[in-house]
């Protein structure tokens, strides 16, 4: 099983596909609450470059509360985490696959819910 849902936006500008992104996402019901630099941050910190790359923390509220109700811990997995990266040819996204993600937790409710983000991020991905 991937563990990832996977787009390539062919020929697309790296900012762009960033933006389209997050509307997506927002279209969807997910907030951006982090956002990594990585790139930036790699550079900064061990003085390598590399090919933009940033990842985005999203979060349904709706759906993290559920799964909190269901595991408290749930949040040591939170939020789904998507990501840009230049590749040649365009920028690919990705988005975690919640449901792969949650395997290790034995709770068929919690699953439910895995596969319902899942399909949601899904339609994300197919949106941008």
């Amino acid at each position: 099983m991937s563990y990832t849902i996977d787009r390539v936006i062919e020929h697309a500008e790296f900012d762009d596909v960033d933006n389209r992104t997050r509307a997506a996402l927002a279209n969807h019901g997910f907030g951006v609450l982090t956002e990594i630099d990585v790139k930036a941050t790699m550079k900064k910190k061990i003085d390598v470059d590399m090919e933009p790359y940033r990842i985005l923390g999203a979060c349904n509220p709706n759906m993290a509360h559920q799964a909190i109700g269901m595991e408290p811990n749930i949040g040591a997995m939170l939020p789904c985490n998507v990501i840009l990266r230049q590749v040649e040819g365009g920028v690919q996204v990705s988005a975690v696959d919640p449901v792969a993600s949650m395997q290790a937790i034995d709770n068929d409710a919690l699953k439910s819910v895995a596969g319902q983000v899942r399909e949601m991020l899904a339609e994300v991905i197919a949106e941008i």
